[in-house]
């Protein structure tokens, strides 16, 4: 079990996904379990690193959790873990990645390891990474001819660019410590 800066809150309805995704990270986690949104906000506090939270909920959807998740003023990361396809209405949500069911063991794990590396970043930092998912998931999912006739999109693809400056900087004062260069590295 490690430190209380890794604990992870999962959120589903599904109590067997639930379940399952809390099973997979308890052995390197502090892992929390909630079965729906109100459940949800009351196990957060400023001790949860990160929440995977599902989108689609009966009573308060994941994406009314994750609102109210950014007006408490939280630290958290948070990564949308749900089998609906992202839209352009990911663009405005304060979520710092997004997974579509079905994840992994690997992609769970590794999805939670990042967020809990990208504690340390500042504000510009995490906008950066929470952008540049944004506009990968996107990407992965809308063909190029949709993505070029989006002004959305082209607002998100012009802030990953202007952004992108800083992280280079950073990224030039980071080079001896291995973790953040691959982060980096990832991105790239």
């Amino acid at each position: 079990m490690v430190d209380d800066e890794s604990t992870v809150l999962v959120v589903d309805d599904d109590e067997d996904v639930t379940d399952l995704y809390a099973t997979r990270l308890e052995d390197s986690y502090n892992v929390r379990r909630a079965y729906e949104g109100h459940a949800a906000l009351e196990k957060l506090d400023d001790v949860v690193g990160v929440v995977l939270l599902d989108r689609r909920m009966p009573g308060l959807s994941g994406d009314e959790v994750l609102e109210q998740i950014r007006n408490r003023d939280l630290h958290s990361h948070v990564v949308m873990v749900t089998a609906v396809k992202p839209n352009f209405d990911i663009i405005d949500m304060g979520f710092d990645d997004y997974l579509v069911k079905p994840v992994s063991k690997d992609d769970l794990y590794t999805t939670v390891e990042g967020m809990l590396t990208h504690v340390e970043y500042d504000a510009q930092m995490q906008e950066y990474f929470s952008l540049v998912s944004k506009k990968a998931v996107l990407e992965a999912e809308k063909d190029e001819e949709v993505l070029s006739e989006n002004d959305q999109y082209r607002e998100l693809t012009a802030r990953v660019e202007t952004l992108r400056e800083t992280v280079d900087d950073a990224r030039s004062s980071l080079r001896n410590h291995d973790d953040f260069v691959g982060a980096f590295q990832d991105l790239s």
